[in-house]
């Protein structure tokens, strides 16, 4: 496994507002992100700006105001909300003497940290590599500009091309496994698509209750915790519906705003489980003011990776946070839209069933459900 860079065990956050309406939900996922990966926030630097700087992200005199806390604070490292080029974090290093990480670097720490299974480290240490690559080529553009013939040719671009060779040899010895693994993936799916059973795949924004939600109808016991990315490794388990009728459902990693596109890259083979499903059960955390963005961002996600056409049934999850009832929604045609639920007390669980199976077509005597 590619080594975790040394975050520290303390961190200024810097969130620096370009005029997004939700800034306040973004510096709090911010600051659950952070935390999420290990590290204590000592402090948090706000701020508005028009654009990045060129130079520095933050501009020079808000930089020099992160400086001031991470001394005063006595911080190890500063994590920046937002992406930043490889020039930025080198400047500011320099400057803040002190090691900057942005929030690409972030979540792909906590990947690094939550992936489990062979293919989930697999495929976070081939976006690591990539992700520094770029920083390998663009951060060091210096050492490229050195020129000479043989025996004048520095160290610095030996070292560089070296670096660059070893990274390349390994990140095609990573995507070879991760086909290997695809195979597999693709031998057992077609097995399953043999048996005509349907399949029916969770996704949703990240800390949305899918795990819960997956292990209350299914029985099973995958890792399921109160913060960001807990689960990274798809895991498909049949659920009986009542009756002959059995599917399979699938958990899948849960989305975030701005997720890196090397992240999304490296996990399509995971995610090829949800472009392939019948049927996207999504989950919503209801109890959350940010839900309506929090569907958009998923959405996204999957139109990126070709899974917007699959049929979705919306699942209202944490009703019990609200005090609100059990019940399934539907439109003015009378076709079932949502599902409100609570994955953790059980409540809608049985409705759950039921609209899977409507919604798949599945015929189902509603009093074998209830004894399901």
């Amino acid at each position: 496994m590619f080594d975790r860079p040394d975050l520290g065990d303390k961190a200024i956050v810097v969130c620096l507002n370009f005029g997004e309406p939700d800034f306040a939900d973004s510096v709090a996922e911010c600051v659950e992100l952070v935390r999420g990966a290990g590290v204590e926030v000592c402090g948090v630097v706000l701020g508005k700006r028009q654009r990045p700087d060129a130079a520095l992200f933050a501009g020079k005199g808000k930089v020099e105001e992160i400086g001031l806390e991470r001394t005063a604070q006595d911080a190890s490292v500063v994590i920046f909300n937002h992406a930043l080029s490889p020039a930025q974090q080198r400047n500011l290093e320099r400057t803040l003497e002190c090691r900057v990480i942005d929030r690409n670097s972030l979540i792909l720490d906590i990947f690094a940290q939550r992936a489990k299974s062979h293919e989930g480290k697999l495929q976070v240490e081939l976006a690591q590599l990539e992700h520094l690559a770029t920083r390998l080529v663009r951060g060091w553009t210096h050492l490229e500009r050195q020129k000479g013939g043989i025996g004048l040719r520095g160290p610095g671009e030996t070292q560089l091309e070296t670096d660059r060779r070893l990274l390349g040899a390994r990140v095609k010895m990573l995507k070879d496994r991760l086909a290997q693994v695809e195979k597999q993936r693709q031998v057992q799916r077609r097995g399953r698509e043999r048996t005509g059973i349907a399949t029916v795949s969770i996704v949703g924004y990240t800390n949305a209750g899918k795990s819960t939600l997956f292990n209350s109808v299914t029985k099973a016991k995958t890792y399921a915790a109160d913060q960001l990315f807990a689960t990274l490794d798809t895991t498909s388990r049949k659920l009986y519906l009542g009756g002959r009728n059995s599917i399979i459902v699938s958990d899948t990693v849960g989305f975030i705003r701005d997720l890196p596109h090397a992240l999304v890259a490296a996990f399509r083979a995971t995610l090829e489980e949800t472009v392939r499903a019948d049927l996207l059960l999504h989950v919503v955390d209801s109890a959350s003011d940010n839900r309506e963005r929090q569907i958009e961002e998923v959405n996204k996600v999957l139109q990126e990776i070709g899974a917007d056409t699959i049929p979705q049934l919306i699942v209202w999850n944490k009703i019990d946070i609200k005090g609100q009832d059990a019940a399934i929604e539907r439109d003015e045609n009378g076709h079932i839209v949502a599902v409100r639920v609570s994955a953790l007390t059980g409540s809608g669980l049985e409705l759950l069933r039921e609209a899977i199976a409507e919604r798949l077509q599945l015929a189902q005597p509603h009093d074998e459900l209830s004894h399901s």
